[in-house]
């Protein structure tokens, strides 16, 4: 009876079989994907015209102080009123009531006052209001 220690051999993996077929199946995904075609889209330009445009009116300002008193185009009123603000806006804007409107109000302003210019502005019947804001820098 042989009782010597057999040598044993390390296992040996074949990778080519495996490379092959790896390769093969990106050879395949790649050739059928279908890539995105954003970049391809048709699109009709609109065309300009040779007449001048016409001149873009400057907005009416309703200045809101910290008091809770009303500037328009930077002009004081006489007193903190509705029926003078109401005046004013329809001074200055004659009869139009396309132009744009900016409400400018100082941050300690009473919400009630800012409120009531724009109560103001809605009942004169203009339809482009803007509230003047600045950005927060971090």
């Amino acid at each position: 009876m042989n009782l010597s220690p057999r040598r044993r051999e390390d296992p040996e993996l074949n990778l080519t079989s495996l490379i092959d077929v790896v390769l093969l199946l990106v050879i395949f995904f790649m050739v059928s994907t279908t890539f995105v075609e954003e970049g391809r889209l048709r699109i009709e330009l609109p065309t300009a015209s040779d007449e001048p445009v016409t001149a873009i009116q400057d907005p009416i300002v309703i200045t809101v102080t910290a008091q809770g008193s009303y500037r328009v185009n930077d002009q004081a009123l006489v007193n903190n009123s509705r029926e003078t603000l109401n005046a004013a806006l329809q001074k200055v804007a004659g009869g139009s009531r396309d132009t744009a409107v900016t409400i400018r109000a100082d941050g300690r302003a009473t919400h009630q006052v800012v409120v009531t210019a724009m109560d103001v502005v809605a009942r004169l019947g203009f339809t482009q209001v803007n509230i003047a804001t600045i950005s927060e820098q971090t």
